[in-house]
């Protein structure tokens, strides 16, 4: 998962980007609206974690803008604002969830899994394909009903492999969500995944196609 962190609080932000990379999401950090504004256009992500006070615009303008041009990206306010009102004015205004601060990594993390989920249309916690189902929140796999040890870029790449449903894709895009544009991995750091998992589900479990990049092996459900 690829989430865009609006924070302008350095120590906050190194904190909350630190801590959901150790729950499996790459997260980005912008300091400003116009940051922001700046990586929507350019960039995809999976969800915005958005801070309210922001040094240049409040975030609810900014919430408002976005929404004009993506009603679909789940959006999770994180501010220190915890009156009732500016909770509702804030999912009014189109957030997906409002959480307060201080806060807990581990509750963030569930949440963005929960509102990525719900837009990406999955109303259960699982993703099944063929003999594989996968549990993104938890971390959990099975093969046949048997559980499987995936490390967690291996159960992200699987992830995103099943959300392609059938589509192949290509190394640099796989690269792109599992690490993001800022971090520099070396070249044999997805054969290496990849020959994890064919070692752990089976030869099958992820299809290769020169020119055309990767797929998973069994059709999601």
């Amino acid at each position: 998962m690829r989430v865009l962190l609006v924070e302008d609080d350095d120590l906050i932000a190194s904190g909350v980007v630190a801590g959901l990379r150790a729950h499996g999401i790459h997260a980005e950090r912008v300091a400003d609206a116009a940051g922001a504004e700046a990586a929507c256009a350019g960039e995809r992500y999976d969800a915005l974690v958005l801070d309210l006070g922001l040094p240049d615009r409040d975030g609810m303008e900014l919430l408002a803008d976005l929404r004009r041009h993506d009603r679909d990206l789940p959006v999770v306010i994180l501010t220190a604002r915890d009156a009732v009102e500016s909770r509702l004015d804030g999912l009014h205004a189109g957030a997906d969830d409002y959480m307060v601060k201080p806060f807990d990594l581990r509750e963030l993390a569930a949440r963005l899994h929960a509102v990525v989920r719900r837009a990406q249309g999955r109303a259960v916690q699982a993703i099944e394909a063929g003999p594989l189902r996968l549990e993104p929140e938890s971390g959990q796999a099975w093969l046949e009903g048997e559980p499987v040890s995936l490390s967690r870029r291996e159960l992200d790449l699987l992830v995103h492999l099943a959300d392609a449903r059938g589509r192949w894709l290509g190394a640099d895009a796989l690269h792109e969500r599992l690490y993001g544009l800022e971090v520099e991995i070396g070249s044999n750091a997805l054969n290496v995944h990849i020959h994890n998992i064919r070692r752990k589900l089976g030869p099958d479990a992820i299809q290769t196609s020169r020119g055309l990049g990767y797929r998973l092996g069994w059709r999601p459900a």
